[in-house]
């Protein structure tokens, strides 16, 4: 008897994994990537990078001043970096309420002369969509590398989102940062001809992060981990791994890179990228 039960589960299992594979598959065939649609106002434009022996231009840098979430000013602007002039990059964490673990992650790239500018993998949404995990691994969302000014993605979050927002300087040589810097422009520039979708678990804003980190030093980061799939305790991944530059103990990190009074009291000053690393 228990023979039988345990083949009828067996069938009923492989019938499953069937279905599943067969409505993946189709998925794949018949639904295809655009950056042709209907989106956001915040994310109609997409940024572009040309590299010039040293030099790397970026187009269409977002620097919106908001007035709330739902309400901005929109401007955009071009600007060239040096590669010889690039000093370090900062891992920031942006921890979401409601869904145990769930948090955005993106970089910003510091040069000389206090010149910064960040990158943050998004889904591109289309008007009145919004975020669902379960969406996310059905190929409803494509997949977008916003450049954008500093005080633009970490104003947003903490004066507008009110979200925690923590800000971590990374280890990384001038060379490996100018390495990672360009890694992520040349995916920039593939997704704006060769849209992609994102996936819940293999094509998010963390593990885009740990593909290019792992493209410049292999196996740094493990491609499997539950800090990955649920990054809000990524830094202290990161931490364990030692990508993290400071002398401090892993129980005061998060209090020592937080940055949500700085900015908050700095929300104005024009050096607010300087004020909240102060």
């Amino acid at each position: 008897m228990l023979k039988k039960i345990f083949k009828l589960l067996l069938k009923l299992l492989f019938i499953f994994i069937l279905i599943l594979t067969i409505f993946f598959v189709s998925i794949n065939i018949f639904i295809k990537p655009s950056n042709n649609r209907n989106w956001n106002d915040d994310q109609k434009v997409l940024s572009t990078g040309t590299v010039k022996g040293n030099k790397v231009e970026i187009k269409n840098i977002r620097d919106f001043r908001y007035a709330s979430t739902t309400s901005y000013m929109d401007h955009y602007y071009n600007k060239e970096y040096d590669l010889n002039k690039i000093k370090r990059v900062w891992y920031i964490v942006e921890p979401f309420s409601g869904i145990p673990g769930s948090a955005h992650t993106f970089l910003s790239f510091e040069f000389e002369d206090n010149v910064f500018v960040s990158v943050s993998v998004e889904i591109r949404k289309e008007k009145g969509e919004s975020f669902h995990p379960v969406k996310g691994l059905l190929n409803q969302y494509e997949i977008m590398y916003v450049w954008a000014d500093e005080k633009d993605v970490v104003d947003l979050r903490i004066n507008h989102r009110k979200d925690q927002v923590f800000m971590y300087p990374m280890k990384a040589g001038s060379e490996k940062t100018k390495e990672l810097f360009l890694s992520i422009i040349n995916r920039t520039d593939k997704l704006s001809t060769q849209p992609e979708f994102y996936n819940t678990l293999f094509n998010t804003c963390t593990t885009n992060i740990v593909k290019h980190v792992n493209l410049i030093s292999p196996k740094t980061i493990p491609t499997i981990d539950t800090s990955i799939l649920f990054p809000e305790n990524s830094d202290l991944l990161a931490y364990k791994l030692g990508l993290i530059d400071t002398d401090l103990p892993i129980d005061k990190i998060r209090n020592k890179f937080n940055i949500n009074k700085k900015g908050e009291m700095y929300k104005n000053d024009p050096n607010f990228s300087i004020k909240i690393r102060e």
